[in-house]
């Protein structure tokens, strides 16, 4: 596959335990020389985003200013429109066929690492 998807909503995690499995995705991947990383956290039952999907965004902006992560898409803005989505679908074109692109999934996150 020419991308590595992690669900870090499986089994109703703590964010704690959901953040240990997005760094633990993201060293495999890494050693694996994958480039992109779908993640999928789900949007939460609140009706307003859940606390994997905040503390999953929040993670991808410190690496991303660290230099750990080249750019990360939300499922919501992971469309041709979105700068950060046409690099990754660029370095994985398989992506522009994936069942979320262009169609405003909440529930995901797109990551492009180095």
């Amino acid at each position: 596959m020419p991308y590595t998807t992690v669900n870090l909503e499986a089994g109703l995690p703590t964010v704690d335990a959901a953040m240990r499995l997005l760094q633990q995705a993201v060293v495999t991947c890494k050693s694996r020389r994958t480039r992109v990383l779908k993640i999928i956290h789900g949007y939460g039952s609140s009706g307003t985003g859940g606390r994997i999907k905040t503390a999953v965004a929040q993670n991808l902006r410190a690496r991303q200013a660290k230099g750990e992560i080249r750019a990360f898409a939300r499922g919501e803005e992971f469309d041709p429109f979105c700068d950060a989505a046409r690099q990754i679908v660029s370095a994985c074109p398989a992506l522009a066929k994936d069942r979320d692109y262009g169609r405003c999934n909440h529930g995901v996150t797109f990551v492009l690492l180095f």
